[in-house]
């Protein structure tokens, strides 16, 4: 019988935690012995299957859905040559970021992700200071994308109200309908509450992952072919493939197309959700890679296509740029579709899952830590 191990933490090699860890428990197969040889027991059960883990990186990350979301900042720092080449050049720079993290997620499967590897691969010097700090950048990153994809979401739900209820807010200073800063900052916390409730009472996450992908790419056909299709006049291949268009207030146009990549950026935002999830699912040294280079190539062809199918379809641009919704996208499913009960139900469909998919990620990688 193979003899228990020690591991003792600052020895070359070892694993963050001090750890004594049984090798010969009954029980423990290949994907547990390889975490207990970095000093952690199997504690969570490993029910993702590949396709799960993909469904939950790739709904989590939700490229088209990232583009639509932040469309406010891309309309307006480039307009279609910013969608069209900067989701091209915010792909090269990810598949570099995902090839890096597949590298680490297989020789180093730990739900720790980032502040693991810091730890095991710095110098011994400098391995507490460069974990403990790589894992409040990870933490901080996290709750700042919980609250960008709140606010993005309490902005739709607000533009929609707005889009069917002209006479939302109108006073004696403001006679045309507009929409006050409060009701956003309403509905982002409702959608705060709503994660929250989800993620304390719900523990469903690979089904919803399975359910989110599917629904996602169902979606993203949908309005891909809805949109071009009912759109009652089409913009030209020159405006969409050679215009650019600087509404930023910058007089250097390449800041302002910097500027506009955020919303190119954000497509591709949240890669490292699979390498969190790596004590969940069996074979994480070959399943996780794939789920976060899966993610990458589901993302770019999704919100490349979507880009250009919405740009297609736009009729009257500067009222896409100044909408009264605050919305871009509402404002051109409206010139599309010409139904505004549709284009909730469109939104509703687009808007699902992504905030409870990212409360969920951080909830869950806060107990495997």
């Amino acid at each position: 019988m193979a003899p228990e191990i020690a591991l003792e933490k600052g020895d070359p090699g070892s694993p963050t935690h001090d750890a004594s860890v049984d090798f010969t428990k009954p029980g423990l197969d290949s994907d547990a012995l390889k975490l207990a040889a970095m000093g952690y027991q199997q504690d969570m059960a490993r029910k993702f299957s590949i396709w799960s883990i993909l469904g939950s990186g790739f709904s989590l990350t939700n490229s088209w859905f990232g583009i639509s979301a932040a469309m406010a900042t891309g309309i307006n720092s480039g307009g279609p040559v910013l969608f069209v080449y900067g989701i091209i050049i915010c792909c090269l720079v990810s598949i570099c970021v995902g090839i890096s993290l597949s590298e680490l997620a297989s020789a180093l499967p730990n739900s720790g992700g980032q502040y693991f590897w810091a730890n095991e691969l710095a110098p011994r010097r400098f391995a507490n200071f460069a974990s403990y700090v790589t894992g409040w950048f990870a933490w901080a990153g996290s709750i700042f994308t919980s609250a960008a994809v709140a606010s993005s979401m309490g902005s739709a739900v607000v533009g929609c109200w707005q889009l069917t209820h002209p006479d939302l807010y109108v006073t004696d200073d403001s006679p045309e309908s507009t929409i006050s800063p409060w009701m956003t900052v309403v509905a982002y916390q409702l959608i705060n509450f709503f994660a929250f409730f989800f993620n304390c009472y719900g523990h469903s996450l690979p089904k919803i992952a399975n359910i989110a992908l599917y629904t996602s790419l169902v979606s993203f056909l949908a309005i891909l072919i809805t949109v071009p299709a009912k759109a009652p006049t089409h913009a030209d291949a020159k405006f969409v493939f050679a215009t650019f268009l600087n509404n930023t207030g910058w007089s250097e146009n390449g800041i302002a197309y910097i500027v506009g990549l955020v919303n190119a950026n954000w497509a591709f935002a949240c890669l490292d959700c699979a390498t969190h999830l790596a004590e969940e699912v069996p074979r994480p040294e070959r399943h996780v890679p794939f789920a976060i280079m899966g993610t990458v190539a589901i993302g770019f062809v999704t919100s490349w296509f979507f880009s250009i199918s919405m740009m297609f379809g736009i009729s009257d641009f500067n009222q896409i740029s100044s909408t009264s919704t605050l919305v871009p996208l509402l404002e051109l499913f409206y010139q599309a579709i010409g139904t505004k009960g549709a284009i909730r139900g469109k939104v509703a469909y687009v808007g699902r899952s992504p905030e409870i998919e990212e409360f969920q990620a951080i909830n869950g990688s806060a107990k495997s830590d």
